[in-house]
């Protein structure tokens, strides 16, 4: 017994971190938790007196695990019905994080925009710029997690950073910022007052829905500020039980959170440039929204390395 408690206590010190590697591998937390589950499962059976150092063979055994799982979620991701979203997870970086340049490198990390982006990169330069970018890992140990020689390990990082910062917008808005225009945005949408809207939205804006089937969300991504202000028009009207809106900090950035008798119904995110809206996030796939949930996942600073 005493064995198993100094393992648990040791895999409970690192379940953060791993956590932290497996969401942003996977997107969703709750492959994350099965990741992270199967790697305490290795742990256990180990012979732990050879491991040297138990955080990089933990986040080792994570990251491999969570290429395997990524291979398999990659055939059911193409056939799911409308966008595909990341899982939005609840986030306290806000209060963590004070140093804005580390903050900003933590938000960009686990934001939707990402997030989303990294679904495009292959399984291995996903591994590679998650170490790389967001835990800061040497080429060496990421060579040494995904058993690649460095150089190859350098050239997947290329390719996945050149592809991110080729598709990726700079996003300047403070978190004060996104707030105060995140609750203007559904002061507008809410009064149905489309003038108001439109002020706010860039001419390009793009509006990406994930109901994933389940519950109404647009099956393709809306784009001009015209088009997303008639659609936000159109469904405000529509009726929800027991409704209440929060602001709450979800992936980095201040977000609504559209409750249903105290239960997730919707989470809107705003990409800001300029003052502008240039990205709204709608989600409303019920399987997605546990990670909003009162009762629900923390993502917080201690998911770094």
């Amino acid at each position: 017994m005493g064995d198993d408690t100094a393992a648990a206590a040791v895999f409970e010190e690192h379940r953060p971190v791993l956590t932290g590697v497996a969401y942003r591998m996977l997107g969703r937390f709750a492959d994350a938790e099965d990741v992270v589950q199967e790697a305490w499962l290795r742990w256990a059976a180990t012979d732990r007196e050879a491991v040297r150092e138990p955080r990089g063979f933990l986040v080792t055994v994570t990251t491999r695990l969570a290429i395997d799982r990524l291979r398999q979620l990659q055939s059911r991701r193409e056939a799911y019905v409308g966008p595909w979203l990341p899982e939005p997870v609840a986030t306290d970086f806000a209060h963590t994080v004070p140093d804005t340049a580390e903050r900003v490198v933590l938000v960009e990390s686990v934001s939707l925009a990402v997030l989303v982006l990294l679904e495009s990169l292959s399984p291995l330069e996903r591994a590679v710029f998650v170490l790389r970018e967001a835990f800061d890992y040497p080429y060496a140990r990421i060579a040494a997690v995904l058993d690649r020689a460095e150089p190859a390990v350098r050239q997947l990082a290329g390719r996945a950073r050149r592809h991110v910062e080729e598709k990726r917008a700079r996003y300047d808005a403070d978190p004060a910022e996104t707030a105060r225009i995140t609750e203007r945005f559904l002061a507008a949408a809410v009064g149905g007052d489309i003038d108001g809207l439109l002020a706010l939205l860039a001419p390009d804006v793009r509006l990406v829905g994930d109901g994933g089937g389940v519950q109404k969300a647009p099956r393709r991504v809306i784009e001009t500020a015209a088009k997303v202000a008639r659609f936000l028009h159109a469904i405000a009207p529509t009726p929800v039980p027991d409704p209440a809106f929060t602001l709450r900090e979800v992936n980095g950035v201040p977000s609504l959170v559209l409750t249903s008798h105290g239960r997730p119904h919707t989470v809107i995110s705003l990409e800001l440039t300029d003052g502008l809206v240039t990205t709204v996030y709608v989600l409303t796939n019920p399987g997605k929204l546990t990670g909003v949930a009162p009762a629900g996942p923390v993502l917080s600073d201690d998911s770094r390395l």
